[in-house]
């Protein structure tokens, strides 16, 4: 038996939401058919004004819900140094550290050939203003170990090259709390690689 017609636009809808599949698609079209109808009317309002009420920050690139970011507030944060990371949401975790006190920086995306993403696409120019403009003493490249995230690493570390700036980039090795039986080759490696003395 085929499901009506605007529940099958419904699950449609859904599935283009990241991780969800038909099944978790037609649990939650089912769900929200028993939510009241105020719960229905603000879901819906939110999502339609997400974008006019979420700006991304015209220069670090974070998201903001005013006119003033609070990641660029230079009077509450450590204006020498920059992490640079792919995506504004990647900000909150690090931010959810309470370790970094500095400014951030959002590419936009990492280099991948595959989805036809150039240096173009990345805020780079954006990067090294900033950077001119602060007296950044250090950059933090803050990217996923992965070949994408490695190659956009490479490339900013030679963008950067020409500036009296340190670049550096986040440890990658083994997790707290993890037995070496079940750490993979590639993270025990890595775990080798970047060492520390103790």
């Amino acid at each position: 038996m085929q499901y009506p017609a605007h529940l099958l636009k419904l699950i449609h809808v859904l599935r283009r939401l990241p991780g969800v599949g038909n099944k978790s698609a037609e649990r939650f079209a089912f769900h929200l058919l028993t939510w009241p109808t105020e719960y229905l009317q603000e879901l819906g309002d939110v999502v339609i004004t997400a974008k006019e009420k979420l700006q991304h920050c015209p220069d670090c690139g974070c998201l903001m819900d005013d006119k003033h970011c609070k990641f660029c507030d230079i009077s509450k944060r450590e204006s020498h140094t920059v992490c640079v990371l792919a995506t504004a949401r990647e900000v909150f975790s690090i931010e959810g550290t309470h370790e970094y006190k500095g400014l951030y920086h959002v590419l936009g995306g990492v280099l991948s050939p595959l989805e036809n993403r150039g240096p173009d696409h990345l805020s780079v120019p954006k990067l090294i203003e900033r950077i001119q403009t602060f007296n950044i003493n250090e950059v933090v490249i803050a990217l996923d170990s992965t070949l994408e995230g490695d190659a956009t690493s490479l490339y900013l570390k030679q963008e950067l090259s020409p500036f009296s700036v340190k670049v550096s980039r986040l440890a990658f090795g083994l997790p707290m709390g993890s037995a070496l039986e079940y750490v993979d080759g590639g993270t025990l490696a890595r775990a080798f690689t970047g060492r520390n003395q103790f």
